[in-house]
């Protein structure tokens, strides 16, 4: 007798092959049988549960290999809202920025909780409220992470979380001495042991601490980056992710680091992110993907991950994240919360600012005042600012848009957030993004999901591209999309039978409405430990999503089910 069967639909198996109308058979949390005939009247093809599909895609459930959800898994096993887009496996502790190892120094845990509030928007009050904190070893958080899950994570070991171990505060003033490395080496090869997926770390000038500290990893050395890439030698399943620098490989320098990682640790495959691709920046990108050939040449392998849209960020002067990327902005957007207010309501700080936003440097972009949408405030005296241009509004006010703009988050006490509005690509900009992914050098990946969470929403772009290029645009057909975003991450990985819907893999399925499947609107959310909020969105046409064979998501509403399973290598990786 199976367990659940699934009727009366079109499979779409991950494979990229052509669908074809069959039944799904589940037994024990893997596909027992696939065809047009599997279900019968016999008893043995007799089922517990019927699951009838009317003619929607069977598809295996999309993973998202670059998530930070490694804090949000103890507030919400369900990982929301990335399984209501179809994902079923994702892959956190990314970046460097784990929450595991600790030491038994309180500070240390303090120190990582104020890095990933300030580096990756995660509200200070929630990692306080929401998260125990109450594991050392890596082997300990795994096993703690275990039972909560409603899908399947793997989790890799970070970089800025072992030298913060190992070197308390130094670890943001210097180099590790020969004994301090041979210590990280030894916390990361047991972390390995336990399961973790990897290693991650960054060089990103982007990545500083809540004091405005490059993080931990940001001062190590090459030799010392190279040196703990090599432990994974000894661990089979593993595989390495490094931001080597913002915006990507675009030196020599760069790449040369890449490559290296890739040989230190054997030829295992270092991801890079994040690479955002449009019309206009296509050839751009071809070019820092040149890096994956430098690396093949000699004997290496080094991927890029990119985000299947354009990121609509949402900033904000309380946080100040990206925005201290800005030449000569580090210093005030650090500042404490009263003091920063007075900074920017000076009006001469002001023209500073702004004279150093206009400037040249590769964030001028974000210096575009007057083009930004202002999305959420606070204030009475804010009424009728969500949803217009700050341009619209100084007109209006009869001042600048820098000063309009800097006098809404004022008097919302720094909390409003703007940026620019989410709209859909254009055609080109989705063709130019399909010619990345059939490249073979980059895959569909770092979605940030669990980290940014008022600033980024990219979780949903799964059901993101099965509505504009596969649906709205037919620049790809469903099979191939459901394969480069199922089978190539699980290969990718080396995930053992994952990503394809085939007899013998695990039962991670969707069930996908063709005519319907999108993400539903973008909104803020506040339903954060401690009262923060969060971007968030469901979707229609993802009704049901199955883990191991059982529903965590039927009717597109989460289910009470935690079936899901924290993913270890050389086990679940090879």
């Amino acid at each position: 007798m199976y367990d659940v069967l699934i009727r009366g639909g079109w499979v779409v198996d991950g494979t990229g092959d052509e669908r074809r109308l069959a039944n799904v058979a589940i037994t024990d949390g893997r596909i027992t049988a696939i065809g047009p005939d599997i279900g019968g009247t016999s008893p043995d093809e007799a089922a517990r549960t019927v699951l009838e599909a009317d003619g929607r895609a069977v598809c295996p459930g999309f993973i998202d290999v670059h998530t930070h959800y490694d804090a949000q898994v103890f507030w919400d096993g369900t990982l929301s809202p990335s399984p209501l887009h179809g994902v079923t496996t994702v892959i956190g502790g990314n970046c460097g920025f784990t929450i595991a190892p600790l030491s038994d120094n309180p500070a240390d845990g303090e120190y990582l909780m104020r890095m990933l509030s300030r580096v990756e928007g995660m509200p200070l009050e929630s990692l306080r409220e929401g998260v125990p904190w109450n594991w050392r070893t890596t082997a300990e958080y795994l096993d703690a992470v275990d039972p909560l899950l409603a899908v399947n994570a793997g989790f890799k070991v970070g970089h800025s979380a072992i030298r913060r171990v190992v070197m308390g505060d130094e670890a943001t003033r210097r180099e590790a001495t020969d004994a301090e490395l041979e210590a990280m080496a030894t916390l990361l090869s047991d972390g390995l042991s336990a399961g973790a997926m990897g290693f991650s770390s960054t060089w990103s000038t982007t990545h500083n601490d809540a004091e405005g500290r490059p993080v931990p990893s940001r001062h190590a050395s090459r030799d010392e980056v190279l040196a703990l890439c090599s432990v994974l030698v000894d661990h089979p399943g593993t595989s390495l992710e490094m931001l080597a620098a913002a915006g990507g490989p675009t030196d020599d320098e760069s790449k040369s680091l890449l490559c290296d990682m890739s040989l230190a640790a054997g030829g295992r495959q270092v991801n890079w992110n994040v690479m955002q691709v449009t019309a206009s920046t296509v050839d751009e990108c071809f070019e820092k993907l040149e890096a994956s050939s430098y690396a093949a040449e000699r004997g290496g392998r080094v991927v890029a991950l990119t985000i299947p849209m354009v990121i609509a960020a949402r900033f904000s002067m309380a946080s100040g994240f990206v925005l201290d990327a800005i030449p000569g902005w580090a210093e005030v957007m650090f500042l404490p919360h009263e003091e920063k207010k007075r900074v920017l309501a000076d009006p001469a700080e002001r023209r500073r600012l702004d004279d150093l936003a206009q400037g040249d440097h590769p964030f001028r972009r974000l210096a575009n005042w007057g083009a930004m949408t202002i999305f959420d405030t606070v204030a009475p005296e804010n009424d009728g600012c969500d949803g217009r241009t700050v341009a619209d509004i100084a007109a209006e006010r009869g001042c600048g848009a820098f000063d309009a703009l800097l006098d809404i988050c004022l008097a919302d006490d720094l909390l409003t957030s703007f940026g620019r509005p989410d709209v859909p690509a254009s055609v080109a900009d989705w063709q130019a993004r399909v010619d990345i992914w059939r490249d073979g050098r980059a895959v569909i990946g770092a979605s940030d999901a669990g980290a940014h969470l008022d600033l980024l929403a990219t979780f949903n772009y799964p059901t993101r591209v099965l509505a504009e290029p596969v649906r709205q645009h037919g620049l790809l057909s469903l099979e191939e999309a459901i394969h480069r975003m199922t089978a190539v991450q699980a290969d990718l990985y080396g995930l053992v039978d994952r990503g394809r819907l085939v007899e013998g893999a695990h039962a991670d399925v969707i069930l996908i409405d063709e005519a319907t499947v999108d993400s539903d609107p973008v909104a803020m959310r506040p339903d954060l430990p401690g009262g923060a909020a969060r971007l968030y969105a469901g979707a229609t046409g993802i009704d049901d999503v199955l883990v191991a064979g059982v529903p965590v998501v039927a009717d597109g509403a989460f289910t009470k089910y935690r079936p899901g399973r924290v993913l270890r290598s050389g086990t679940d990786s090879r």
